[in-house]
């Protein structure tokens, strides 16, 4: 597949800080962890992975501005741009020597996402995608999957833990999906959550409570691989109100259903 140089960019800060992050991985013992909130950690690895994430694309697109989890927010000279950044996806996964974590970048231009890399790498999956251009999974284009009855389905989902989320409420959506579908996954990274959904993995998927760096770039996966990405309420305002709905069309507005039930 022929990539833009914007989408290499990318790429290349992505597997940078990915061997990084394998190293590290390899080496839990040796990690120092603090803990940032309830049920949420940052360890040395997540902050020197944004750090080299944060200095790649800064090197190769100086002027354009940043949102990522660690660091916040930074407003660039071109005000047209953003970088939106998770440097690890799945921490708590990290931690726990479970190989299913990931970088998430997203490139955003006048609020619309245009550019996407997800990459796992414990296991070496590269999932990419540009506006107009399709999605691919280790440079084979990826298509969600086709099933039109939800009764076949799996579906991804993320729980809310200790400090986060209404659990009540999502118990009760819980309930309700499980009713209908074959099977449920929480993996425990919103982002490769996304990938799976565009590459066909899971049919669908759902959470809320989610931050905008976790599911950036998979909203366009999801797009670009010709599925459907909303919020709980069916709008495009999944960055801003924190919650989404993702699979092809039909599976997408059934689990919108069944989650306003």
């Amino acid at each position: 597949m022929a990539r833009s140089a914007l989408l290499n960019v990318m790429v290349q800060a992505a597997l940078k800080a990915g061997r990084k992050l394998a190293r590290d991985f390899g080496e839990l013992e040796n990690l120092q962890v603090s803990r940032k909130g309830p049920g949420d950690f940052v360890t040395n690895a997540d902050l020197q992975a944004e750090k080299t994430l944060t200095d790649e694309l800064r090197r190769a697109r100086p002027n354009f501005g940043f949102l990522r989890e660690e660091s916040g927010a930074e407003e660039g000279l071109d005000k047209s741009h953003r970088w939106i950044i998770d440097p690890l996806d799945g921490t708590t996964n990290f931690l726990h020597g479970i190989p299913i974590f990931s970088i998430s970048i997203a490139l955003e231009h006048e609020g619309r996402i245009i550019a996407g890399v997800i990459y796992n790498p414990a296991t070496d999956d590269l999932f990419t995608a540009e506006r107009g251009r399709g999605a691919f999974h280790n440079d084979r284009r990826m298509r969600v999957a086709a099933r039109d009855d939800i009764h076949d389905c799996v579906i991804g989902t993320g729980i809310p833990h200790l400090g986060r989320g209404k659990h009540k409420p999502y118990l009760a959506h819980l309930e309700n999906v499980m009713a209908e579908v074959s099977g449920i996954r929480r993996l425990g990274s919103a982002a490769l959550d996304m990938a799976y959904v565009a590459s066909g993995r899971f049919d669908g998927f759902w959470e809320e409570s989610i931050n905008a760096w976790d599911i950036a770039a998979g909203v366009l996966m999801v797009r670009e691989a010709g599925g459907f990405v909303t919020d709980m309420e069916g709008g495009d305002k999944m960055l801003e109100i924190g919650s989404v709905i993702a699979g092809n069309e039909l599976i997408r507005m059934r689990l919108e259903k069944i989650l306003k039930k």
